[in-house]
């Protein structure tokens, strides 16, 4: 697919060098030249480029991008503004990022769909591996129902999915468990490799080090999380 990304500050940039590591195109643009000269080499196409006026916007390659990105961070009115001529351009999919509720709302207004705050969403995964034990990462569902990454509790270890019974038990569902492996090479070295082992089985036994892949509400999940 390819991406272009208006704004290229410390989200814009990671957000750039993840696509391309993916396997992807990345146009990054941004009116600042330190900040294009700085990802050049990093991306597919760096564009120094006011995307506030018109004309020069319409000079990206809106027709061929499957989403564009306005991630501009430190300005409310170049975020609208830039958003509005994606729009006028009939760019088929935008997400923006937002930088705060009046932000939002005007950018709602506005018909965007997909609205991103890039700090609450990291500060909100922060939190909840702070306060439930065993939690690695999670997927923002609603205030309720989340999807988890967990580390399967050492009361577990060695047991089916039969057994534990989570659904029953706990209430929450396992989607699939991610295991690493220490794989040795040909020179003695070890390294460690990562799998997804699909729609599990329910006999599945549960080994030490397995991430489990759960989805329910967070009162339940930090529950099963207590060993």
């Amino acid at each position: 697919m390819k991406y272009i990304i208006i704004g290229i500050g410390n989200f814009g940039l990671a957000l750039c060098e993840k696509l391309m590591l993916l396997g992807h195109e990345v146009v990054a643009v941004d009116k600042r030249m330190e900040k294009v000269d700085s990802i050049k080499d990093r991306v597919t196409l760096a564009l120094a480029m006011d995307t506030t006026d018109k004309s020069a916007a319409e000079s990206l390659p809106l027709r061929d991008a499957d989403v564009v990105i306005v991630a501009i961070g430190e300005e409310e009115g170049p975020s609208l503004l830039t958003v509005a001529i994606m729009k006028e351009l009939q760019v088929k999919r935008i997400v923006a990022r937002t930088l705060s509720p009046v932000h939002s709302t005007i950018l709602h207004a506005m018909g965007v769909q997909e609205i991103i705050n890039p700090e609450e969403e990291a500060a909100d995964r922060l939190a909840r591996r702070l306060i439930i034990k065993g939690v690695i990462d999670s997927f923002y569902l609603s205030d309720r129902f989340n999807i988890v990454e967990i580390k399967v509790p050492d009361k577990y270890i060695g047991k089916t999915l039969h057994d534990i019974d989570v659904r029953h038990n706990h209430r929450v569902l396992v989607l699939t468990i991610i295991r690493y492996k220490k794989i040795r090479g040909a020179l003695g070295g070890e390294s460690v490799k990562r799998s997804v082992l699909g729609v599990v089985d329910i006999q599945t036994v549960l080994e030490e080090d397995d991430i489990l892949v759960m989805f329910g509400d967070m009162k339940h999940i930090s529950q099963f999380g207590v060993s």
